[in-house]
């Protein structure tokens, strides 16, 4: 009967035949009325006192062996069903599987509309930065994603009136301005999108392989640490030409 709730036939046999009489057996007598070959009864047996299924003493220098009470083993049994199914509702029972393909984007109005949605779908984190004009359209959605609890770091090129607590200003000189614009927008440290223009024309990447989404992190935060340093030290730097030519060849 065991074997209907996960036991082997031989381990159902052995339990039946114990369950079946009040005196303890030894493994001999087990062999005998159980019908469980000997030469794998003592296996038999201990897996069956290992799950607590069977108790064993030694009397005379001899093992004997008892069946748990069948009331008690109902109860233990309905125990660990239970447990065993608290267990499988705290588990994922799909594992998702990510889409780790690079997706190209066309069209302003498309990328634009990606952006938004993954802002709206953020459930515990953004970093976006873009150029100012870029910026101010998505700013009401970042401003109520950080009062909503998700934490927000942005970097604008360009001044912009704002509440976000992790805004860093970069203001364009001549030099910045003839930089390409750009977008830059990092979800949940699991989904990136990248857009520049060429010629004349927006494009964009969007992945959520996890290389890519390291790699604009780092980007990301390598262009937070640029543009501190740019505004801080911004006097010093545009005193020697070599170094402020280097620094705008580092940012795209």
């Amino acid at each position: 009967m065991l074997h209907k709730f996960g036991f082997s036939q031989y381990e159902s046999k052995v339990y039946e035949t114990l369950a079946a009489t009040m005196q303890p057996m030894d493994a001999t007598m087990i062999v005998k009325h159980s019908g469980v070959p000997k030469a794998k009864i003592y296996e038999v047996i201990s897996r069956m006192v290992e799950k607590g299924m069977v108790l064993e003493s030694i009397s005379e220098k001899k093992k004997l062996y008892t069946a748990l009470a069948l009331p008690l083993v109902i109860e233990k049994l309905t125990s660990e069903f239970q447990s065993d199914i608290k267990e499988l509702e705290q588990q994922k029972l799909q594992k998702e599987i990510v889409d780790d393909r690079v997706w190209s984007l066309k069209a302003d109005t498309s990328i634009q509309s990606q952006i938004k949605q993954m802002m709206l779908e953020a459930v515990s984190s953004i970093r976006y930065s873009s150029w100012k004009d870029d910026f101010l359209n998505f700013l009401p959605i970042l401003e109520e994603k950080e009062r909503g609890g998700i934490s927000v770091e942005a970097l604008s090129v360009g001044d912009i009136p704002s509440e976000l607590q992790h805004l860093v200003i970069l203001e364009p000189n001549k030099e910045h301005v003839s930089l390409e614009r750009f977008r830059l927008l990092i979800v949940d440290d699991a989904e990136v999108i990248f857009a520049g223009v060429e010629d004349d024309a927006w494009q964009a990447i969007k992945t959520r392989s996890q290389p890519f989404v390291r790699f604009f992190t780092d980007y990301f935060h390598h262009d937070v640490l640029l543009s501190k340093i740019t505004t801080k030290y911004n006097d010093v730097l545009m005193k020697d030409t070599e170094i402020m030519a280097q620094l705008l060849q580092l940012r795209y």
